[in-house]
């Protein structure tokens, strides 16, 4: 990360948020079912992910889209479902069932250029912004960092 302009890696993510104040973090609560949460991913144009939250609004997991699509399709375009498989596309039923739990976090005061190294490192192009109680306070994505670095 030497690249970086030097003055800009050092600023706090909780700076980067206030110029994306308008925009709000695609997130559905894990008790919602499948069909909701395509709707939550379809409204957020932005995002790749729906950030899923547990009962007391913490960040409880993530859904990508590809996780959405590879169970939406996966009936579908699997030409040999294994039977085990099949128990699970039957259960799953909400939000909880699809997400992943290992969610990647970051938080206001983190710098930019560290967040921007975590997110490479993980190989992720969006990350949820939480508060102490792990509560949602927004997201970044590599283009918001990009363009806080670079413009």
């Amino acid at each position: 990360m030497d690249n970086l302009p030097e003055g800009k890696k050092h600023t706090r993510i909780s700076g980067l948020l206030s110029l994306l104040k308008t925009r709000k973090p695609p997130v559905v609560h894990k008790e919602v079912s499948i069909e909701e949460v395509i709707d939550a991913m379809i409204g957020f144009e932005h995002s790749r992910l729906v950030y899923v939250l547990d009962d007391e609004d913490r960040l409880a997991g993530v859904i990508s889209l590809g996780d959405l699509v590879r169970h939406v399709f996966s009936r579908s375009h699997v030409p040999k479902i294994h039977p085990r498989s099949i128990i699970g596309m039957i259960a799953t039923k909400t939000a909880e069932d699809i997400m992943r739990k290992s969610a990647l976090f970051t938080t206001e005061n983190e710098e930019v250029g560290a967040v921007l190294k975590k997110m490479i490192h993980a190989n992720v192009k969006e990350i949820a912004v939480v508060d102490g109680d792990r509560r949602i306070v927004g997201d970044i994505t590599v283009v918001d960092l990009l363009r806080c670095l670079f413009s």
